[in-house]
């Protein structure tokens, strides 16, 4: 009898663990694909980056150098091993993506709906789940 229970204590906590592992490469592929795409397109100046920019009152060289980050910040998200490096790019992500809706919100920039200060807004979330669910081999 005790083997069983065993046995269903060792599949319980086999699914759990999975369901986290599938939950945190979920975040943190749909979080580097958006902060590589946002970093690419800042660099290439795609859309109304130059726009957006604009408007908070930003020179236009700092689309290059956000877009730098971005890039090289969502490629050491994905690459194995690195646990410090992932840590300071997980609190850069943070950092920005609430500086940029702070910065919407001060200059009356929302967009549409609200979108220039929700969409961020929603990255940092996605960061901090991230984060949360990484698993041991990644954290300190």
């Amino acid at each position: 009898m005790s083997k069983i229970i065993g046995v269903e204590t060792i599949a319980k906590v086999d699914i759990q663990s999975r369901g986290k592992m599938i939950t945190y490469w979920t975040a943190t592929l749909l979080l580097a694909a958006a902060v590589m795409l946002s970093g690419i397109g800042q660099l290439m100046q795609f859309g109304g980056n130059i726009e957006l920019v604009t408007n908070l009152g930003y020179p236009l060289y700092v689309m290059t150098i956000l877009g730098i980050w971005k890039v090289l910040g969502s490629i050491a998200l994905v690459v194995p091993g690195y646990p410090r490096l992932k840590e300071w790019v997980h609190a850069g992500i943070f950092f920005l993506m609430t500086g940029a809706a702070l910065s919407h919100a001060f200059a009356n920039d929302y967009g549409d709906n609200g979108f220039n200060f929700i969409l961020p807004l929603s990255y940092a979330a996605l960061n901090i789940a991230s984060w949360a669910l990484r698993p041991k081999s990644r954290k300190l």
